[in-house]
């Protein structure tokens, strides 16, 4: 009989799951709260609240297991499902992913490096925050925050009522601004079995919070480089504390031969789009293959890329499909300021050839 998977959450990232898993002879659900969910459009859709037991039970009923597609499902819900079937990365994953501070204190825990962070719940607490951090700082929610939303920088002191004024109403943290070089990220995958493999270290660049380009692998980083090391190493101290199941990314900040941890996402990542055509096995496919229990795939890049999101609109498919070496992928959503429509892989044989033939479509997106 065919194995049927649920995913939580209908967006790109449920449908790019779904498309990866059909060739492996899968089947899949999808339970999202819009009718018009883009993952709809390849798998059947269960409609409905996500914290609605009625709504869980249809969407589980005969599911081989469930995953998610983003870190804010109803912890309760995943509670629920974990009733009836399994369900990776699971609760704990999520518990920790969900809260900033939460997170950070998770991290400190295991020893891995973060920028100084305080929680902060009154103004007067903002205030004693900037003094012990210092300034500039980062002003976040501690929940619900994406692609640069919930949070105000913070340069001076007269920043400070201001930024209680914006986002005050909620728990918050206070981080200090990490002087980087540049961000990086990692994207790995653990199985049912314990299975481990890493992607290469990929370097990230954001436009408004929101991430614009990847470059995989991170130039000037070897396989045996000591910051692979390092991220190796913290990811599978994450992943043993959690008993994770599934793909897990952490987004790095380097500083100089080290690195400080950001976030993690416990799912599935946009700087991990790369894999779908420049490595062996696509982050999608093994987070398939980690959440069955079936080996999983080399995580080796066969090609230097570079991924390009498409935010807000884009350019006719012939177009980028006229680049040699591009490969393109659209989610099936509507244009929208600051909404991700697709994105691009600029594959090359070297490093030169990829950023050299992604300099068209740079172009592009600035206009």
């Amino acid at each position: 009989m065919t194995k049927c998977i649920g995913i939580i959450g209908g967006g790109q990232l449920g449908r790019m799951l779904a498309l990866s898993g059909y060739p492996l002879g899968l089947k899949f659900r999808i339970l999202d709260g819009s009718p018009e969910a883009p993952a709809g459009h390849v798998s059947p859709l269960v409609s409905g609240p996500l914290d609605q037991l009625e709504t869980l039970d249809r969407f589980a009923d005969g599911l081989e297991c469930a995953t998610f597609e983003f870190e804010n499902v109803p912890l309760k819900a995943i509670e629920h499902l974990s009733n009836h079937l399994p369900v990776h990365p699971g609760c704990l994953a999520l518990e920790k992913s969900q809260d900033r501070w939460v997170e950070k204190e998770f991290f400190r825990s295991l020893l891995i490096p973060t920028a100084p962070f305080a929680p902060v719940t009154t103004h007067e607490g903002l205030q004693q925050a900037t003094l012990e951090i210092g300034l500039p700082a980062i002003l976040k929610t501690r929940r619900f925050g994406y692609d640069g939303k919930g949070q105000v920088r913070l340069n001076m002191p007269s920043d400070v009522s201001q930024g209680w004024d914006a986002l005050g109403s909620q728990p918050l943290i206070l981080e200090g601004l990490v002087p980087f070089d540049r961000e990086l990220s990692q994207v790995s995958v653990r199985s049912t079995k314990g299975e481990i493999r890493h992607y290469p270290l990929v370097e990230n660049f954001h436009r408004k919070g929101i991430l614009h380009k990847t470059i995989a692998p991170a130039p000037g980083i070897a396989p045996n480089d000591p910051l692979e090391h390092q991220s190796r190493q913290a990811m599978e101290k994450v992943m043993e504390a959690l008993d994770y199941v599934g793909v897990l990314a952490i987004e790095w900040f380097q500083v100089g031969a080290s690195l400080v941890a950001n976030e993690m996402a416990p799912r599935v990542h946009n700087t991990g789009h790369w894999t779908m055509d420049g490595a062996k096995t696509s982050q999608f496919e093994n987070h398939i293959r980690a959440i069955l229990g079936w080996p999983l795939g080399s995580t080796e890049a066969n090609h230097h890329t570079v991924m390009l999101n498409l935010i807000g609109s884009h350019r006719p498919p012939e177009d980028w499909l006229a680049i040699p070496g591009v490969r393109l992928h659209l989610y099936g959503k509507s244009p929208r300021q600051g909404r991700k429509l697709g994105h691009v892989n600029v594959l090359g044989n070297t490093a030169m050839e990829a950023l050299s033939r992604s300099e068209t479509l740079l172009d592009w997106l600035s206009e």
